[in-house]
Order: C-alpha cells, then structure tokens, then sequence
C-alpha cells in the first residue's frame, strides 16, 4: 500500500484527527468549567430586587436597527405622556442610549459595545427596540443573547390573548441557557463536521419553573404545559421535565402536564385544543419558535411585546425584527409600534406603576382591537407609525 494509501486508511479508521480532538476536549472542558461556575453563582444568588419598591427609576430606552428607532420614537411619546408627573418629580427618568446600532456593533467587533453595555447596567430597566444579527458561523453573535447572558435574564415571558378563540396564554421561556446558551462556541472540523453543545442547569430550570408556576397561582390558572422533545434529548430536556415536575409539587393546586414541543407547534393552530392550554414553560429554542406562531394568531410578531426578567435587572422588547425590508422599501415609516408599546406596558407593571399600565392597555384596546380608526399595514396603504401614535396619545388623554 502507498504512504497515500496509509494515511487515507488511517483516517478512515479514526486516526489523524488526533489534534482536532485533544482540542476539542480542552475546548469542552472550559465551557463545562464555565457553566458550572454560572451553576454555582445562581444557587448563591441573593434575592430578587423588588423594581416597584425603588425612590428612583432610570428606565433605558435603546432604538436598536432598522424599525426599531421608529417604532421607538412611538413608545417615548406614549411613555413621556402616561409618566408626565413621575418625569417632572425626578423619581422616573428616561435614558436615551445610542450605540446598539449593527454598524457601531460591526466597528466594534462586540455583539454589545462595551461603553453601551455600561449605560444599559447604569439604568434599572432597558425598553429595547430589534437589533440584527448577521447570519453565519463566523459573524458577529446576537445582541439580545449577550444582553440576557450578561444581565441574567433568564425569564422571556410572552402572554397571548385572543378572546374570540377563547386563547389566553402565558408563556415562560428559559433565556439563558438550551441552544442558545453557548451558540457561538461550538467545535468545528472544517469539512467534516460542526457540533454545537444545549445546557441545561438545575438552577437555571427551577427558576424558571418557579416564575411560571407563581404566574399560574397568582392569576388564578390550574393548568401547566412542560414542553420539552424529551422524548429524544433525554439529558438535557429529561432534565428540564423532571426539575419542573419537582417545583409543581410545591403548587398542588395546578396540573403539571408534558407535552412534546412539534405537538404543541401543531395543537395551537387547532381549535380543538387551543383552549386546553394557559401558561407554558419551555426551553430556550422551543420557546422562541413557539412562541413566535403564537403571537402570529394574536395578529403577527407585531402585535406581541416581551419581557425578559432578571432577578436585578429587567429588558422589554418588541419580539419581532429590524425588518430590513422595509426600510430598503421605503417603508419604515409604516411600521407597526404595537409590539414595543405592549413592550412598554409590561415594563410599568414590573416597576409597580400598575394605574398607568392600565390606562395604557385600555388605550391599546381600543385603538388596535375595539375601535381601530386608524389600521397599520406595514404599508402605504395603511396608517404611518406616528399617525397610529399620535391616535394611541388622543386615546389616553381622553381615559
């Protein structure tokens, strides 16, 4: 046989690749040493802040790409109108933070500038317009990842109401862990494989679990879906199963049930069964995708705010895109605000400012769901952004 012929059989046989494995192995045991460090700080982890008990509020209120600053501009009028007396006593002040743009985030090579990142940590709470990442192995990473990892906001809370379909869902999607968790570090022998790593940590798990089982008491819901593919990723979704079956034995009022994430996709475009479900608590990528189909029920990703809470820090967020489209389209001043306004109703109900997040939801009803003088398309042929706005602002002043 050739030398040729030799290395060739080698290499069949599993031999030649000895350099690419010890590396790997190294590359895996730092990751593993990393998550189980961030294992140990959250089972030391001090108690939650209570954000309505703070003297002085800094809210961050970050444009991000595309729509974003458009969209934004919306949700600092209505937030300037409904927090007037709060703004002018000095207890509630809006942040403008500039700098999470993806050019400035290019220039920088970071997914988060760092001199952005310490205006954000300056603010207790961050209302955050979309940013966009660039697709690809080797591109910049997600900003919406980093600021969940670097902040810990572990809980991506996302409800869903459509009362003619009898629908009113909450979802509590891990975001600190799963997939997305160590989405950039994965190990890659060019021309033969790539693998990436899912984690799930028993803290991580109980946490979340815990938020959607005192979200399913404190509102009065029996019923709590666990939705995993455990089925066939037994560590980690197993685990994730197992951990939330163990936190629901603290709530006996309310059913714990499994049920498998491409069920669940499909069960909620069914009729039949939409009306068997309340609150959800799901890992990382499932809870993105999912929740994404369920917000398109309710009206597309432009009609769903976000939450992302931490136990120190909070970020709201439209849950849809830049959309780049629109603005190469021209369309950008079309855009819906719908999404970042629900965004910011969220936010003055986690800061205990309950009376204006009221008088805000009624607005939005009547303005996106009862009355609905003015429609946004995403087009021409609909209402521009600020002629929407400026609608949402006669409402409030009227209720």
């Amino acid at each position: 046989m050739t030398e040729a012929g030799k290395k060739a059989e080698g290499r069949a046989c599993g031999s030649g690749y000895e350099e690419d494995i010890e590396g790997a192995v190294r590359h895996f045991r730092k990751l593993l040493e990393g998550q189980l460090e961030r294992q140990r700080r959250m089972e030391e982890a001090a108690p939650a802040k209570d954000f309505s008990g703070l003297d002085r509020i800094r809210i961050g209120v970050c444009g991000g790409d595309g729509i974003g600053p458009i969209i934004m501009d919306s949700a600092e009028a209505v937030l300037s109108e409904l927090l007037s007396d709060e703004i002018a006593s000095g207890r509630i002040e809006l942040v403008k933070i500039e700098g999470l743009t993806l050019e400035n985030r290019l220039a920088c090579g970071q997914a988060v500038p760092d001199d952005v990142l310490e205006q954000i940590k300056s603010c207790d709470v961050l209302l955050k317009g979309p940013t966009t990442t660039p697709q690809g192995a080797d591109t910049l990473g997600s900003a919406n990842v980093k600021l969940r990892r670097e902040l810990d906001l572990y809980a991506n809370v996302r409800p869903v109401s459509v009362p003619e379909l009898g629908i009113d869902w909450c979802f509590f999607r891990e975001n600190t862990e799963g997939e997305y968790a160590l989405g950039g570090d994965g190990i890659e022998i060019p021309g033969k494989l790539a693998m990436d790593f899912k984690v799930t940590t028993d803290a991580g798990t109980r946490r979340i679990a815990r938020a959607a089982f005192e979200y399913a008491k404190n509102n009065g819901k029996t019923r709590v879906a666990i939705v995993t593919k455990s089925n066939v990723i037994k560590k980690t979704d197993g685990s994730f199963s197992r951990i939330c079956h163990e936190v629901a034995e603290d709530y006996p009022g309310i059913t714990a049930s499994d049920y498998i994430a491409d069920i669940v996709t499909a069960n909620l475009i069914d009729p039949y069964m939409q009306k068997n479900y309340e609150v959800f608590v799901l890992p990382n990528l499932y809870g993105d995708i999912i929740t994404d189909e369920a917000a398109q029920l309710q009206g597309g990703v432009g009609t769903a705010g976000s939450s992302n809470i931490g136990d120190d820090f909070a970020m709201f967020e439209a849950i849809h895109g830049s959309a780049p489209r629109m603005i190469e389209a021209g369309e950008g001043d079309y855009a819906n605000p719908t999404s970042i306004i629900k965004a910011a109703e969220f936010m003055l109900r986690h800061i205990g400012l309950n009376a204006q997040a009221e008088r805000l939801a009624k607005a939005m009803d009547i303005c996106a769901v009862t009355e609905k003088k003015l429609v946004v398309t995403g087009h021409r042929d609909g209402a521009s952004c600020g002629e929407f706005t400026q609608y949402v602002l006669d409402t409030l002043r009227g209720i």
